[in-house]
């Protein structure tokens, strides 16, 4: 009998049931082929430039020195990938069509990838989602064509071609025609594109790009050109940067190498002064490939946050080698996304690699200051006509400005009886020696409303080849200017000491450390299990600013010390911040920010006021501690704390060149 109620339980259990019926149960079945590169296109080409990035990088890995993409409305009708590489044979090109199939890698250790491509999925689901078609010859064969549309191959056919492989998408999206909904405008797509061409000839300066925009048939018209660079890598690196990014950003950026544990970081980042709105110039390169990784994008950040305010980005293009063991690209189907091995050391390298060239730029600000400041000055309106009035005439020499001056000259009063010629007028012979652009008061009982004060003594001997020049005066009790070598410096006073006093409360900060004020009843925050550890985790490196924490049982924490200088802080809206930082970043820079935040609002109220008249001696101290302080061309808000004009910029505005 028990073993007759077990098997009825076993066989009730094993039983339908009873509400779902054979037509009703979900079947498993085998894709096909042309479903599973469909699924597989819409992770690997996602629009237009995601197709583009793919047959570059086959272009790139191929060995291409010279690579013209053709592309017409936005790349939905037509991309055309043309390079000069070492291409293929016929019987490489239906093996190319095929799903996992690549020269790059031989599958037994996906850590060491050394080329752009290694999954073997570009082509095929090109071919699953567009008409592809691509003719291509290896050195040594005939070239060859083989055509695939909506994933159904065509034979393999001759070609004509001299060398090298023409990959040719046109109709992208025909065979799912619910993505094309998801299209933007053309316009969008194509800047979309230029920007992927932009980021890989970055990658590669020894490369030639050129993008053409063939949209309504025709030559069509060049977007985007960059010719191969050869010579030193951070010559032709630079070059390249600056074709792609701008002269301007060429000519602010400082030059980053630096080597920690087997990783090397290069590259070039702009100083604070050339900061943008947004983080649009910011590119990072991982083994020259592009990526957009959340943890490098921190580290940049966190190199410039002492730096810039909120609402300003710096720019830079960075590029970190190491061993292709180190870093794993095999996290996502774009390849756009890696994971570190050790993810700190390169955070911590990128930090101090900035940190340590911005220190050493020193007084040093963008030109683009200046170009603004000249900018702002406006000639004479035009005339009538619609011509300005220019006002040039050539210089004369010595001997001419006497003569014109002797003309110009008083006469003394003369006796008409006494015969002979009249003797020499004294004239403006005081003005034959040499000029001075030096500017003194008429009188000391006498000063025009915002007249530059007393032209300042205690400049040292040559200080007019020194960078930042000697001081000649003060305008407005606010702004002092310096007469250099070759040009002027004007000075915002309060802004430059604001950094010099900020610069030494933080090196005071450094060297003494930041006190603690223990709290009477230590605070407990509760928190999750992960939170709590991970915030332990960061407990010494808090201590250093002053916030100690330490375990309180179960997932919570005990708050016992908080900076001293922060005054009454909320220590529970405190700890979760810096939890909220640590999940987007890694690290926390929060408390050291709130800590020079207090340094700033110190250094402000402590230097220099706008207003306040200074002596020559002060004026030309100011200028040289600035030379001698990093940091010192922009104030604690990342605006710059000088302008630079040129002699040739200002004759230029008065039209003398």
């Amino acid at each position: 009998m028990v073993e007759s109620g077990e098997a009825a339980k076993f066989s009730g259990m094993s039983s339908q049931d009873p509400h779902i019926s054979d037509s009703d149960r979900p079947t498993i079945r085998q894709l096909d082929d042309s479903a599973i590169n469909r699924i597989a296109a819409g992770e690997v080409v996602e629009r237009p430039a995601s197709a583009v990035k793919e047959l570059v990088e086959n272009a790139i890995d191929a060995g291409a020195q010279r690579i013209t993409i053709e592309i017409a409305d936005g790349g939905k009708t037509l991309i055309r990938v043309t390079d000069d590489g070492c291409g293929m044979t016929s019987r490489d090109l239906p093996l190319a069509l095929s799903r996992h199939a690549t020269s790059k890698i031989d599958g037994t250790d996906l850590l060491n990838i050394h080329t752009f491509g290694f999954r073997g999925e570009a082509l095929p689901s090109l071919g699953a989602v567009g008409r592809l078609t691509i003719t291509s010859r290896a050195a040594g064969h005939d070239a060859a064509m083989i055509r695939v549309a909506g994933g159904k191959m065509e034979p393999v056919r001759p070609a004509a071609l001299r060398a090298g492989t023409i990959v040719e998408l046109s109709d992208l999206f025909y065979a799912t025609p619910a993505r094309l909904k998801f299209m933007r405008t053309d316009r969008a797509e194509s800047q979309a594109i230029g920007d992927v061409v932009k980021r890989l000839a970055m990658a590669e300066p020894s490369v030639g790009f050129t993008l053409r925009d063939v949209s309504g048939g025709g030559e069509g018209r060049v977007t985007f050109r960059a010719d191969p660079l050869t010579g030193d890598l951070f010559d032709a690196l630079h070059g390249r940067l600056a074709s792609v990014l701008g002269r301007e950003f060429a000519e602010n950026a400082l030059k980053i190498d630096a080597t920690r544990d087997g990783i090397r970081l290069f590259g070039y980042a702009a100083l604070p002064t050339y900061s943008r709105g947004a983080a649009v110039a910011q590119f990072l390169f991982v083994n020259s490939r592009p990526v957009k990784d959340k943890m490098l994008t921190g580290a940049l950040r966190g190199a410039y946050f002492d730096f810039l305010s909120r609402d300003r980005h710096p720019a830079a293009a960075l590029f970190i080698d190491c061993d292709p063991t180190l870093v794993d690209v095999n996290v996502h189907p774009a390849k756009s996304e890696v994971r570190f091995r050790d993810p700190g050391l390169a955070r911590g390298l990128i930090v101090s690699a900035l940190r340590h060239a911005l220190a050493e730029a020193g007084h040093r600000a963008s030109t683009t200051v200046a170009g603004a400041t000249l900018g702002a000055m406006r000639p004479e309106a035009p005339t009538a006509s619609g011509a300005a009035r220019v006002y040039q005439m050539d210089r004369p020499s010595m001997g001419a400005r006497s003569l014109s001056y002797a003309a110009q000259s008083p006469g003394q009063p003369q006796e008409i009886s006494v015969p002979g010629p009249p003797p020499a007028a004294p004239g403006f012979a005081e003005f034959q020696g040499a000029y001075s652009g030096r500017v003194t008061e008429p009188a000391p009982d006498f000063k025009a409303p915002g007249q530059m004060s007393d032209a300042p003594e205690g400049a040292a001997p040559g200080a007019e080849a020194l960078p930042l020049g000697a001081a000649r005066g003060q305008v407005h009790e606010n702004y002092i200017i310096a007469q250099t070598a070759d040009g002027m410096v004007i000075v915002d006073q309060h802004a430059a000491h604001e950094r010099l006093v900020y610069e030494k409360l933080k090196h005071q900060m450094a060297e003494n450390g930041v006190a603690a004020q223990a709290l009477l009843i230590p605070e407990i925050v509760e928190l999750g299990s992960n939170d709590c550890a991970r915030l332990l985790a960061h407990a010494e490196a808090l201590r250093k600013f002053g916030l100690g924490l330490e375990a309180f049982g179960g997932n919570a924490v005990a708050v016992r010390e908080t900076p001293a200088i922060l005054g009454e802080v909320n220590a529970e809206a405190m700890v979760k911040d810096i939890l909220d930082e640590l999940d987007d970043q890694g690290e926390s820079q929060l408390v050291q920010a709130r800590l020079e935040a207090i340094l700033s609002r110190v250094a402000c109220h402590g230097s220099i006021r706008s207003g306040r008249r200074m002596r020559g001696e002060e004026m030309n101290a100011l200028l040289r501690e600035m030379e001698a302080t990093p940091h010192s061309g922009q104030c604690n808000h990342g605006r710059p704390t000088y302008v630079e004009l040129k002699l040739v910029d200002i004759e230029r505005l008065f039209g003398r060149s």
